[in-house]
């Protein structure tokens, strides 16, 4: 094969694995409308919840991991948002 060959080889299989890359983003963001999956468009539901319920496992096999849970536990009993939100009363006495 001469190298003429060799380099359309390469620019075809460039040019399919990019048709086939923006196909199958077209079938996951239709699939993301249908409800079917998260893609690119839809913000999943993050939260602490599955840390947590992952350190509540790690915490059977560990016990510096039950210490890490009770440490996050006690930082958040005692964050501010956990307080009653302030009056709004402007801070007038």
């Amino acid at each position: 094969m001469t190298t003429a060959g060799t380099v359309l080889l390469v620019a075809r299989a460039i040019l399919v694995v990019g048709v086939a890359l923006y196909v199958l983003d077209r079938l996951l963001l239709w699939m993301e409308r249908r409800g079917w999956v998260y893609w690119r468009k839809t913000k999943r539901a993050t939260g602490p919840g599955v840390g947590n319920a992952l350190l509540e496992i790690q915490a059977l096999v560990e016990p510096a991991a039950r210490h890490a849970l009770e440490l996050r536990r006690e930082i958040k009993e005692d964050s501010p948002e956990a307080a009653d939100p302030p009056s709004n009363d402007g801070g007038a006495v």
